[in-house]
């Protein structure tokens, strides 16, 4: 295969080996059966025309072809973020992700939910079969982390200590239940849940650093946030910097691979160019997640 116009996987391992890096850990990246994710670029090629801002996938290749770019990368550990639209599909997806976690063993075992009818039953079912993390999409499910039928669930996953990736800002589209105050809300009932908070809130990110602030096992991925691209339509605030560099163990490298609008390595770039020194990068890109998740190396 022939990418190198946006590939540039040199570039990728020169940055974790010039931090004394075995490689990088990426929480936030996309696998999911093959019709759902061409549903998934069919919605960014159409919402470019209808928003004027453009979402090319730069990495739009077959399974086996985008494995083998995230590992040639130095991409130790990755995630398979599913997530369903509406009710009966989490289940399923759920069976797809411990598939592909058995047939991809570098990828975390990732599952989903959704408030329905017996998610407790099936959210119980992937803890026990050894999913690692889980999705929750507020703004596509269309759905409050406070709904009723999802609180057994919450509790159950604070208990299994077993972390949520959720999308829960109004970035890059604001959804019903989008932002800082239900989130807050599921907080304050469940302090102990491992909530990862997807894109670092975006646009809410100084909502969203006091409530990791408030709480010690909310975390913030990076995903997309200081890149060129996201700079020009929801800047992160210059004055909350220092507050990044204070919550330096609970930032966990996320990209959205592969459904970007640049090359991998402009995620890293712009981590960079924040200015916060060599050992955040090596937090970020690597520790905080291999503490969290409990992976070597």
């Amino acid at each position: 295969m022939r990418h190198d116009d946006v590939v540039r996987d040199d570039d990728v391992v020169r940055f974790w080996r010039r931090l004394g890096l075995p490689g990088i850990i990426d929480v936030h990246t996309h696998f999911m059966p093959e019709r759902v994710l061409r549903k998934v670029w069919a919605y960014f090629d159409a919402a470019g025309p209808l928003t004027g801002m453009e979402w090319p996938i730069t990495y739009r290749y077959e399974e086996d072809e985008r494995l083998a770019l995230l590992r040639s990368f130095g991409v130790l550990r990755f995630t398979a973020m599913l997530y369903p639209h509406k009710p009966g599909m989490a289940r399923w997806l759920n069976g797809w992700g411990a598939d592909f976690a058995r047939r991809a063993p570098d990828c975390l075992h990732t599952a989903t939910l959704f408030p329905e009818e017996g998610v407790e039953r099936y959210v119980r079912e992937a803890v026990e079969s050894g999913a690692r993390v889980f999705k929750s999409h507020l703004q596509v499910g269309a759905y409050d982390a406070n709904d009723p039928l999802l609180e057994p669930v919450w509790g159950l996953l604070a208990e299994a200590r077993v972390p949520v990736v959720m999308h829960c800002g109004s970035g890059p589209a604001p959804g019903k239940y989008t932002g800082p105050e239900p989130v807050g809300r599921l907080l304050a009932r469940h302090p102990r849940l491992r909530l990862v908070v997807a894109r670092m809130g975006m646009p809410e990110y100084a909502e969203f650093l006091a409530l990791a602030e408030a709480y010690p096992q909310v975390r913030l991925d990076t995903t997309m946030a200081f890149t060129d691209f996201c700079e020009g339509f929801m800047p992160f605030p210059a004055a909350e910097r220092g507050r990044l560099a204070d919550l330096g163990d609970r930032i966990l490298l996320g990209t959205d691979f592969p459904n970007i609008p640049y090359p991998y390595v402009h995620q890293l770039e712009a981590l960079e160019r924040m200015g916060l020194g060599d050992d955040w990068l090596r937090a970020v890109c690597h520790g905080n997640a291999a503490a969290l998740f409990e992976t070597g190396p």
